[in-house]
């Protein structure tokens, strides 16, 4: 297992969803209501169900009279509420989210992951951040944050520490890494910065094969593929890997699919019964072989892209079930800042296929070797063409 200190979920994950999931389908809603991840506002009438809306608010403000804790009064009021997805975040978290959708996060820019015998070792180090200015190097192990050590912690709660998330730390807050390397053992004090994300990489498996992968649907992805996809070699294969993809913004999965298909519908989606429709651009490449790689951890906008290229027989899928996650979430400021998100509808495929809760089915299974067996795919759809 291994994890980076800018896509780490905040210190409340286990209260329900992790953000990644809830604000994969905020910008649908806001589609639908003028309500954005910056700026939750005031839900416009009918966005949510009343019931639901009404009992979470109500509570927030009768708290905040009784001088007491308005979030805390939400969580109870969501707790009840029978909304899987639904959740109550603080101010500092929402924002943070916020920032990491718009391709920005608080870190050192670590990657790290879980060797044999439980110690957590560097895997990677971004270009121009913190670590990599204090020479911190891919192979280091790194021992200890702030003193505590790290190791036989859940990678996940090691990119926590790293992050601050305890404290709501921001950028400018400091970080004491107990490092190894060799021989030598030594303490690094950090300071955490705003750093800019990657979420889409490219690479040549070969001659004939452009691999695409797509971390999360941050700003500015749907230009990224666009512009690998001109790049790519003419009558090449693409291989579009949402593997571990959790979602982000649905406006940039919709850019995305108009990059593979030449105008037409992506989904469906409903907020409080009232049918929307999201559609693709013209212009896309619509004849280089192209196949998607899902697993497990593929969700959300991620989902919905995936559901979008297999409908319309743009694409193979190759891998496993999809996640499940298929609902839209709407967010509500509460009087002290903070956030509650409550599900308000559901998106669907082209075909009608419903998401939530039953993921994606693939079109080929494929667990281990999945890419190699997606280049296999794209070599007979290529002879086909």
């Amino acid at each position: 297992m291994s994890g980076r200190d800018l896509f780490c979920q905040p210190r409340r994950f286990g209260r329900g969803a992790a953000l990644t999931l809830l604000f994969a389908s905020v910008l649908v809603a806001g589609a639908a209501t003028g309500s954005l991840p910056g700026d939750p506002g005031e839900a416009a009438p009918g966005a949510a169900p009343a019931g639901r809306s009404e009992d979470v608010t109500r509570a927030a403000e009768e708290a905040a009279a009784d001088g007491k804790s308005p979030m805390e009064a939400a969580e109870r009021a969501v707790s009840r509420s029978g909304d899987r997805w639904a959740a109550v975040y603080s101010e500092g978290e929402y924002e943070e989210f916020a920032e990491s959708l718009d391709g920005r996060y608080t870190g050192v820019g670590l990657e790290a992951r879980r060797e044999r015998g439980d110690r957590i070792e560097v895997t990677k180090v971004q270009p121009g951040s913190p670590a990599a200015a204090a020479g911190v190097r891919a192979g280091d192990r790194l021992r200890s944050v702030d003193g505590r050590s790290v190791d036989g912690l859940p990678v996940t709660d090691v990119v926590s520490l790293l992050r601050g998330d305890a404290t709501d730390a921001h950028a400018g807050t400091t970080v004491r890494l107990g490092l190894e390397r060799g021989t030598r053992v030594w303490t690094e004090t950090l300071r955490r910065a705003l750093l800019s994300t990657d979420s889409v990489t490219v690479h040549r498996l070969s001659d004939d094969t452009t691999v695409i992968t797509v971390a999360a649907f941050t700003k500015g992805v749907g230009d990224s593929v666009r512009s690998a996809v001109r790049a790519a070699p003419a009558g090449a294969g693409i291989v579009l890997d949402l593997r571990g993809n959790s979602g982000g913004l649905v406006t940039e999965a919709v850019s995305t699919a108009s990059a593979f298909l030449d105008g037409g519908l992506v989904a469906t989606y409903d907020v409080d019964g009232d049918q929307r429709a999201l559609h693709a651009d013209g212009g896309g490449d619509t004849t280089s072989p192209l196949v998607t790689l899902v697993d497990g951890g593929t969700m959300s906008a991620a989902e919905l892209l995936t559901g979008a290229l297999q409908d319309r027989g743009r694409a193979v899928v190759v891998g496993s079930r999809t996640f499940g996650k298929g609902s839209v979430q709407m967010p509500r400021r509460l009087p002290d800042g903070s956030v509650a998100e409550l599900t308000v509808g559901h998106y669907r495929t082209p075909s009608g296929h419903g998401v939530d809760g039953r993921g994606i089915t693939p079109d080929l299974e494929a667990d281990d070797g999945a890419l190699q067996r997606a280049e296999t795919v794209l070599s007979g759809l290529g002879d086909v063409s």
